[in-house]
């Protein structure tokens, strides 16, 4: 039950007494200790926090008070009093916080945990080999900055920094890259101004190619001309149409289109809302005139309820499972009439990694297809960071449908992300390297 306090001009770390004790009454513990003045009792909290009732009995606690000159003196002793106790940052929660979001493990704060000590912003980037400056939405900075990855990329040099979107980055950092997803024209331009001046600094991803994305229309035209003809295997999109507005027009645009009943109805814009991932299957044409524009209507394609979530990270690829939308068949389409809303499918569906699934539609895509697949993308999007949903027609082994593109997705979900992540961080501050010495 550790705790950390703000006071002005000192880091204070609390540290419960009777674990405490032990080890500075111990003669083998030979490690330097603060003078008697850095020690005083702190009064008893009135409240304590689900994280740290299991441990009441240890409080009171103490506090050692670090003075900036000697905190690198006095850390020494911390970490050699964590290594005694058996205490790692992983176990620990700052400022007694206690996770919304269990599986997510405790929310940490990233500056305090990428840094080598304490003091955050500038002064922790210094400490650093790799400094990363993010630009997040709080929903974001919850699901992708947990603490295994944290702790890791702590481990191997590189600090998260938080930007204030209030002060000109210019007046921050220095920042050897940029990592965000804004959608705002402001920020795009606040981004783009920065990087004409700093072309040195790596921006995850570009703005301008980011908005390719943002568009369920332009999204998928550079997937039609993908060349892929070195493989069996036929990669394409479902056939789609566009509506723009007036709904009641949909009908007669759906006929004269030829698409085939049922149709899946996708927002055209996506901006990053939960709203702008939310599905409509409609089953019949009089339902149609229901929908709201501006939308896509893509043809259902049976995929045998699997869907393949590809995972793009630079040039690290990863494939997983996930259950989507069970086939539909001709008794369905006579019994089902309307408009079925559903929630965003390859976000809350579980994983299907694990399942006992027929063979045929659980055999993950062929490696080599995914590694061409993604360096096409990469190139034809100009982005580094994105995943691929993928579908394969039922009864129909070498033919795949990508459905959607989305920039920037929850890695947090990808088992092993923090690896990759960080490799690929690493990566890109050693090609920024090679370039210096390069004069480049």
């Amino acid at each position: 039950s550790l705790r950390r306090l703000q006071i002005p001009g000192r880091s204070v770390l609390v540290l419960p007494l009777p674990l405490v004790s032990p080890l500075i009454k111990a003669p083998e513990n030979n490690f330097p200790l603060p003078n008697p003045p850095d020690i005083a009792p702190l009064p008893h909290p009135s409240k304590l926090s689900r994280a740290r009732e299991a441990s009441a009995l240890l409080d009171p606690p103490f506090a050692w008070t670090f003075d900036p000159p000697r905190i690198s003196h006095h850390f020494g002793f911390i970490g050699h009093l964590w290594r005694q106790l058996g205490i790692g940052l992983a176990g620990m929660r700052l400022h007694g916080d206690v996770s919304d979001d269990e599986e997510e493990g405790a929310v940490m704060d990233p500056a305090l945990l990428s840094s080598s000590s304490p003091p955050a912003g500038a002064a922790a980037a210094a400490a650093s080999r790799l400094v990363v400056g993010y630009a997040l939405t709080k929903k974001k900075v919850k699901s992708f900055l947990q603490p295994k990855l944290l702790l890791l990329a702590r481990k191997k040099g590189i600090s998260f920094i938080p930007i204030d979107e209030t002060r000109p980055l210019s007046e921050q950092g220095p920042f050897d890259i940029i990592l965000h997803k804004k959608t705002s024209k402001e920020w795009q331009r606040f981004l783009e101004d920065y990087h004409e001046v700093h072309p040195e600094v790596t921006v995850l991803d570009p703005p301008n190619a980011i908005e390719h994305l943002n568009n369920r229309q332009s999204m998928l035209e550079e997937v039609a001309d993908l060349n892929l003809s070195s493989f069996y295997e036929e990669v394409c999109t479902p056939r789609q149409l566009v509506i723009m507005k007036d709904p009641s027009s949909i009908p007669t645009a759906v006929a004269m289109a030829g698409l085939t009943l049922p149709l899946v109805a996708k927002p055209l814009v996506v901006d990053g809302t939960s709203k702008s991932h939310e599905l409509s299957l409609a089953y019949d044409e009089a339902s149609l005139p229901m929908l709201d524009p501006p939308l896509v209507l893509q043809e259902f394609v049976n995929h045998g309820g699997i869907l393949f979530k590809v995972y793009i990270i630079g040039e690290a690829i990863q494939v997983v499972r996930r259950f989507s939308l069970p086939d539909v068949n001709t008794y369905d389409l006579l019994n089902n009439v309307g408009i079925y809303r559903l929630p965003r499918v390859s976000c809350a569906a579980a994983s299907a990694d694990h399942a006992d699934l027929d063979p045929r539609i659980a055999e993950l895509p062929p490696r080599p297809l995914l590694e061409k697949l993604g360096r096409e993308l990469r190139g034809r999007l100009g982005l580094r960071l994105f995943n691929i949903d993928m579908i394969r027609e039922l009864g129909a082994n070498d033919r795949y449908y990508i459905i959607d593109i989305n920039y920037f997705p929850g890695y947090g979900k990808m088992p092993g992300y923090e690896h990759i992540f960080t490799d690929f961080l690493q990566s890109l501050g050693q090609n920024k390297y090679q370039r210096c010495l390069s004069g480049g």
